[in-house]
């Protein structure tokens, strides 16, 4: 799928613009709750009962109450604008399923990674994925109730982050604040864009 301007006949009606981004994080951080939460259509997802089989593999500190587990990737669209059109993957947050990264990376203009205070480090991974392959991105802190609240300079520095990625406070349940979140991610990943077009 072409996730760019899309070619018409003169005189043909505008086609909105679609553009492929990732949400990403770890292991329960609330990757599913974000794109259930802001997809206008129901979303898909790939998920399966937490068994005994992940004892000793999947980590739940944190997370204790968490039932289900993606296992591919969650899906969803939003539209932004008229000719502006987002189409979401979800990925899964085990490191047994990074082999389905590649395959969903393909073609992303950016992503979102998705931090759960308490469990910071695990955002270092979806992070040193992205950076190798120069994919724009940001940072969403996804405020879990009774989590210690950091200043978003403090989770910056946390992660080592470079000074032009964005770090923002988020709740991934909510509509407008997930739409926000990826509207942020949309003109951090043009404006790195034209500035490589610049470069070139």
């Amino acid at each position: 799928m072409d996730y760019g301007h899309s070619e018409r006949p003169s005189g043909a009606a505008a086609l909105p613009t679609a553009i492929k981004i990732l949400v990403a994080g770890g292991f329960g951080v609330g990757k599913t709750t974000m794109v259930g939460a802001v997809s206008e259509t129901r979303p898909l997802r790939t998920e399966e009962v937490l068994t005994e089989s992940g004892v000793g593999i999947d980590d739940l500190s944190g997370v204790e109450a968490k039932q289900t587990t993606t296992v591919a990737m969650d899906f969803g669209r939003i539209t932004i604008s008229d000719d502006l059109v987002l189409y979401l993957f979800g990925t899964p947050g085990q490191d047994r399923f990074w082999f389905v990264w590649d395959e969903l990376s393909l073609g992303a203009i950016g992503a979102v990674v998705l931090a759960d205070t308490r469990r910071l480090a695990d955002c270092f991974p979806s992070i040193d994925y992205f950076e190798e392959r120069g994919t724009p991105f940001l940072v969403a802190v996804n405020c879990f109730e009774g989590a210690r609240q950091y200043r978003l300079d403090e989770v910056q520095a946390a992660l080592n982050l470079d000074p032009e990625v964005p770090v923002l406070l988020c709740d991934a349940r909510s509509r407008s604040s997930a739409k926000e979140v990826l509207i942020t991610l949309v003109e951090h990943a043009m404006k790195i864009r034209d500035a490589r077009h610049r470069v070139d």
